[in-house]
C-alpha cells in the first residue's frame, strides 16, 4: 500500500511532504514512490499515540483479567487513535495482579496493540493511596516482582512504587534492570526521591497527583523529578487534574522530550456519567465532570483519552511539536519501545493517524491496517 501526497511528521517531528509506502505491517520507504497510491491530499499524518498508563474504558478494565474487557479497550483506543497502550493494573492481591499479568501475557489484540503491562502499585504508601484500595497496599520484595515478571512472560514495562514506604533501594536497582521504575502515589520527600532516581528510578506516575508537592522551601516529588533531566514525567492533561497554567509551567521545564501524556482512564470513559467500579471501589462520574471520583469526591481516575488530551494541550497554549511528541514517541521511549513505534520512519510500524484541519480523525492504520 502506498499513501500519496501526504502532509506528515517526519522522525524529527519536522512537517513534511511526500509518500509513504507500507509492507508486512512495517514503513517500507518514505519519499517520492512511483505507483498508484492513495491520496491522502489535506490531511496531517501523525503517528499513532500511546498510552502507557491506562486502567480502562468502554466499559473494560485492565484489572478485570479478561479478553473480553481487553477487547473493550483495544477496541475503543483504536477508533480514537491510539495504536499503543499499555493495560494498568491497580494496588491488588498478589493472586489478582497473577492473573492479570497472565491474562495481558497472552491477549491477542484486533485493535489497538498491547505494548507492555504497567503495574500501579501495590508498593506504595498508605498516605498517598489515592483511589487505590489500602488493605492490598504492601512493602516490596524483588521476589514478588519476579513472579509476576514471570506471570507476565517479561512483558511488564512499568512499575509504581512509593521508595519511602519500604526499603526500596535494592528494588530499584534490580528492578529497573527488567522495566522501568517510577514514583508516585508515594509521600516521599525530595532527598528519598533523589535517592530512588540515584538507585535507577526514571519515571514519574501522574506529576503532581499523589504525590508531595513541590514548595518553596521543599521541592518533594514534583519538583526533584522536574529537576531531573535523567526522569521522565507522566501528565494527565484533561483540564481537571492538572490546570492548564501548571501544565504550561511543566512543559516549560520539561522541554520536547521527557514529557510523557497518559489518560490514566477507567472503564466509564467514553459511557457518560453513572457509577463505576475501579480496583473494588465504588467510584462515580458525574454529568459534566472531568474526572471519576470516590463518594468522598477523591479524584479516582480520568475518563479522557489521548485524542483530547492532544487537542487539549494545542488549546492550552503548547506547540504542536512537543505535543505530539509527548503523545507518541516520549511514552515509547519510557517503556524502551521507541525502536519500533512512535514515529514515522522506516522499518518502524505502520501505525498511522490521519488528521482533518481541525485535529479531528479521519482514518487510524495498525500495523498497516485500517482499524
Amino acid at each position: 500500500m502506498i499513501f500519496k501526497n501526504c502532509t506528515f511528521y517526519n522522525e524529527f517531528f519536522e512537517k513534511e511532504f511526500g509518500d509513504i509506502e507500507i509492507e508486512n505491517e512495517k514503513i517500507k520507504q518514505i519519499g517520492i514512490i512511483e505507483g498508484e497510491g492513495k491520496d491522502m491530499s489535506g490531511l496531517i499524518l501523525i503517528p499513532g499515540f500511546i498510552d502507557i498508563h491506562i486502567h480502562g474504558c468502554a466499559g473494560g478494565d485492565a484489572s478485570d483479567a479478561s479478553e473480553q474487557s481487553l477487547d473493550k479497550i483495544s477496541g475503543e483506543l483504536a477508533r480514537h487513535g491510539v495504536t499503543s497502550f499499555c493495560p494498568t493494573s491497580m494496588t491488588l492481591s498478589h493472586e489478582k495482579l497473577m492473573k492479570i499479568c497472565r491474562t495481558i501475557s497472552s491477549y491477542k489484540s484486533e485493535g489497538s496493540k498491547i505494548a507492555g503491562i504497567n503495574l500501579e502499585g501495590p508498593f506504595i504508601a498508605m498516605s498517598k493511596k489515592g483511589a487505590q484500595n489500602g488493605d492490598y497496599v504492601r512493602e516490596g520484595t524483588v521476589k514478588e516482582f519476579d513472579e509476576l515478571w514471570q506471570a507476565a512472560d517479561g512483558k511488564i514495562k512499568l512499575i509504581t512504587i512509593a521508595p519511602e514506604a519500604f526499603d526500596s533501594d535494592d528494588f530499584i536497582e534490580n528492578v529497573s534492570q527488567k522495566c522501568t521504575v517510577s514514583v508516585g502515589h508515594s509521600n516521599a520527600n525530595a532527598t528519598q526521591c533523589k535517592k530512588a532516581i540515584d538507585c535507577g528510578a526514571r519515571h514519574a506516575t501522574h506529576l503532581f497527583n499523589a504525590m508531595t508537592a513541590m514548595t518553596h522551601r521543599e521541592a518533594g516529588i514534583a519538583g526533584t523529578m522536574l529537576d531531573d533531566e535523567r526522569v521522565m514525567c507522566e501528565l494527565i492533561c484533561d483540564g481537571g487534574h492538572i490546570c492548564p497554567t501548571v501544565l504550561r509551567n511543566a512543559f516549560d521545564m520539561l522541554g520536547e522530550d521527557r514529557a510523557v501524556v497518559i489518560s490514566d482512564s477507567m472503564r466509564g470513559a467514553g459511557l457518560g456519567s453513572g457509577e463505576f467500579e475501579l480496583g473494588g471501589q465504588q467510584v462515580f462520574v458525574r454529568d459534566g465532570g472531568k474526572y471519576a471520583v470516590l463518594e468522598d469526591g477523591t479524584i479516582a481516575a480520568s475518563i479522557t483519552n489521548i485524542h483530547k488530551e492532544f487537542k487539549n494541550l494545542i488549546s492550552f497554549g503548547i506547540d504542536f511539536k512537543t505535543a505530539l511528541k509527548a503523545c507518541t514517541i516520549n511514552p515509547a521511549r519510557a517503556i524502551k519501545e521507541d525502536s519500533k513505534i512512535g514515529s514515522i520512519q522506516k522499518g518502524k510500524c505502520a501505525d498511522l493517524v490521519f488528521l482533518d484541519e481541525n485535529l479531528d480523525i479521519k482514518e487510524v492504520y495498525i500495523d498497516g491496517i485500517l482499524a
